[in-house]
């Protein structure tokens, strides 16, 4: 059984993942929208991965016998000045999300809670993972600056994503 700490910081956790979802979903739509198709292929697949990332914690809040509960999802930005702009607030809002599971480790342990500790490695390795990508996409565009076959040689590239 998980403690109601826990169990409520799960569920804010659930809730900020599908946040992180639909950040990524409104990108993709904006990059669309701007004839980028790889930029907004890239970001659809960051959308799916943020819904994963959800229903992994969806799933283990039941596997352990606790209660999800879904809240409204927040407003989101819905347009950004350039790519390197998007992934500048990427990794921004990838920085917080790395907060917010190192905050869930120390609660975990707080509540002697090892199961649940040993569940948030992965999300502790994973968020190593997307601030270096981001921060990779960030060196690259700084690189490429306004030059448009830069830019489209990066969004072809980014339509390579699955």
């Amino acid at each position: 059984m998980l403690s109601k700490k826990v169990e409520a910081a799960l569920n804010a956790q659930i809730n900020a993942e599908f946040w992180s979802a639909y950040l990524y979903l409104s990108m993709s739509a904006h990059f669309a929208a701007d004839g980028k198709p790889g930029l907004a292929n890239w970001f659809k697949i960051q959308f799916d991965e943020e819904q994963e990332h959800a229903l992994r914690f969806f799933n283990y809040v039941i596997e352990r016998g606790g209660k999800v509960e879904l809240k409204p999802i927040e407003k989101v930005d819905l347009s950004w000045n350039s790519p390197l702009h998007a992934f500048e607030e990427t990794l921004k809002h990838e920085k917080v999300v790395t907060a917010l599971i190192n905050d869930l480790v120390a609660l975990a342990r707080e509540e002697k809670d090892y199961a649940t500790e040993s569940m948030l490695q992965w999300f502790v390795n994973e968020q190593v993972e997307e601030e270096s990508t981001a921060q990779s996409y960030i060196d690259a565009l700084n690189m490429i600056k306004d030059n448009g076959f830069g830019i489209y040689t990066l969004d072809k590239e980014m339509q390579g994503r699955k």
